[in-house]
């Protein structure tokens, strides 16, 4: 390899370091909703991102000039609805009541601020029936009370000593 390649491969991993130094806090917060996964426990969440970055970094040097983290969003995204039937099973996230396409066109519209019409051309869909989904979407994280594990009860304590003391 010439030094002009090495150069340019180690400019190329300083940039994308970067890049995902800053986005990936983000990029995993909404892997994590997508998946329907608990934050503290989001393994297929950092799998998915992990493939998106993947890719992102295969095609870096053909960017030229276009959003890295729009690139990696819509990897991230298409990756998600590929297998999104991996994802309909109750994991205890936040919008684990959701079906897998409510969950992305939420994220897409609510968290990550896509327009409607670009949210619609990246899953496929009209732009109506995105409205129409996301508006559902929230009808029903609002109707639904979270779902939360029924706690053990502690036992109680009794109010009297155990043994009595002699007079």
């Amino acid at each position: 390899m010439s030094d002009r390649q090495t150069a340019r491969g180690r400019r190329r991993a300083r940039e994308f370091e970067a890049f995902v130094a800053g986005a990936a806090g983000r990029l995993l917060h909404a892997a994590t909703l997508l998946t329907a996964e608990p934050p503290a426990a989001n393994p297929h969440a950092q799998q998915l991102l992990t493939a998106a970055l993947a890719r992102t970094y295969a095609d870096w040097d053909r960017l030229r000039g276009e959003d890295p983290y729009d690139r990696t969003r819509q990897e991230l995204a298409t990756r998600f609805a590929r297998a999104a039937w991996r994802y309909h099973r109750v994991r205890g996230g936040v919008l684990d009541r959701l079906t897998p396409q409510e969950r992305l066109i939420l994220v897409l519209r609510l968290y990550e601020g896509v327009a409607e019409e670009q949210t619609a051309a990246l899953i496929g869909l009209p732009a109506e029936r995105v409205r129409a989904i996301c508006l559902r979407a929230v009808s029903t994280m609002r109707s639904k009370p979270p779902s939360k594990p029924a706690k053990p009860t502690k036992p109680t304590k009794p109010t009297g000593s155990p043994v009595e003391a002699a007079p």
